[in-house]
C-alpha cells in the first residue's frame, strides 16, 4: 500500500507542469505580500486577503503532503533532504497558534515561502547553497577584519582624535570610519583632511585601504568562488546520480563481448608493421638480384698447381 502510495504521489510531483505550478503559487504569494504593504488597499480588501493567504495556504500544504507522499516507502529520504526540511518548517510553522497570534513572525514565515523558489531554479539553488558553505570561511574573514578594524581605529584615535573628534573621537566612531572607507567611499576625503594634520597620515590610510579593501576583500572573494565551485559540483552530482562509473582495471582488461565494426587504433597499426616488414622483404630480394656475383680468385702461374 505504501508503495502504491508512493507511486501515484510520485507520478504528480514528478511531472513539470507541478512544479510550474507551485513557482506559480509561490510568485502570486509574493505579490500579494507586496500589495498587503499598502495600508490603504490591504485595509479595503482586508477580507478577500485573508481569503487569498487560506488558500495560499491550503495549497503548499496539499504540495508538501504529496511530497511526503512520495517518499511513503522510504521516508528517511524525504528528511535527508534539507529542502523538504525547509519547506516542511514553513507550512506547518503556519499553524502553531502562537505564530498564527504573532502577525509579525506570521509575515516573516509568509515572506520565508518565496525563498522556497530556489528548489526550482537551479541558479539560485546553487547561489544559496554556496553561501551556506562559505559561512566558515565568512566567519574567519569577519574575525580577521574586525582585529584590523580595532588595530587601526586605535592607530587613528591616538593621532586623530584631538584634530577629528567627528571621525575619531572615540573608538566606535573610528571603527565607523574605517568601515566606511573599506568601501572606499570618501577615501579622498579623508586623506586631505588626514593630510592636514600629519603628513604621516598617507602612510596610515595607504596601508589600511591595502589590507581592509584589496587584501581581505580579494580573500571573501576567493572563498565565496571556492564555495559556488563546490555547489555546483554538488548540484552536478544531485542531478546525474547515476552517472556511470569510471571503468575499473578489471574491465579494462576484458575484451568487449560486442565485436566492433570499426578497426581499433591497435589494429590500425598491427596492419603498417606487417606492409612495413613485407617492403622491406621485398627490397632485400630485389637488392640481392642486382648485386652481382663476387669474381673468382686469379691463380698464380708460379705456383705448381696439385
Amino acid at each position: 500500500m505504501q508503495h502504491d502510495l508512493a507511486e501515484r504521489c510520485r507520478a504528480i510531483t514528478g511531472t513539470r507542469w507541478f512544479s510550474v505550478a507551485v513557482l506559480a503559487l509561490i510568485l502570486a504569494n509574493a505579490l500579494v505580500l507586496g500589495v498587503e504593504t499598502y495600508t490603504g488597499f490591504a485595509a479595503r480588501r482586508h477580507d478577500e486577503l485573508k481569503l487569498v493567504e487560506h488558500c495560499f495556504l491550503a495549497a503548499f500544504t496539499v504540495e508538501i503532503l504529496l511530497r511526503a507522499g512520495a517518499h511513503a516507502d522510504r521516508p528517511r529520504d524525504f528528511l535527508r533532504d534539507p529542502w523538504n526540511l525547509f519547506d516542511l518548517a514553513v507550512v506547518l510553522c503556519a499553524f502553531l497558534p502562537v505564530i498564527r497570534e504573532n502577525a509579525t513572525v506570521l509575515r516573516l514565515l509568509r515572506l520565508a515561502r518565496v525563498l522556497r523558489a530556489a528548489r526550482f531554479l537551479p541558479q539560485l539553488r546553487i547561489v544559496l547553497v554556496a553561501v551556506a558553505r562559505s559561512l566558515p570561511g565568512t566567519v574567519s574573514f569577519l574575525l580577521v577584519g574586525a582585529l584590523l578594524l580595532y588595530v587601526y581605529a586605535m592607530v587613528g584615535w591616538l593621532f586623530f582624535a584631538a584634530e577629528d573628534p567627528e571621525h575619531y573621537g572615540s573608538l566606535g566612531r573610528a571603527v565607523l570610519t574605517l568601515f566606511l572607507l573599506m568601501t572606499l567611499d570618501g577615501l579622498g576625503d579623508a586623506v586631505r583632511a588626514g593630510l592636514e594634520i600629519s603628513r604621516w597620515s598617507i602612510a596610515y590610510y595607504a596601508s589600511y585601504v591595502l589590507l581592509g579593501s584589496f587584501v581581505l576583500v580579494n580573500v571573501l572573494i576567493g572563498v565565496v568562488l571556492t564555495s559556488l565551485e563546490e555547489a555546483r559540483d554538488m548540484e552536478r552530482d544531485l542531478e546525474s546520480p547515476g552517472a556511470p562509473a569510471p571503468p575499473t582495471s578489471q574491465s579494462t582488461s576484458q575484451p568487449s563481448p560486442q565485436p566492433s565494426s570499426q578497426p581499433t587504433s591497435q589494429e590500425v597499426l598491427h596492419a603498417r608493421v606487417t606492409a612495413a616488414r613485407r617492403a622491406l622483404a621485398d627490397l632485400e630480394r630485389s637488392l640481392a638480384d642486382l648485386t652481382p656475383p663476387p669474381p673468382a680468385p686469379e691463380r698464380d702461374p708460379a705456383r705448381p698447381s696439385r
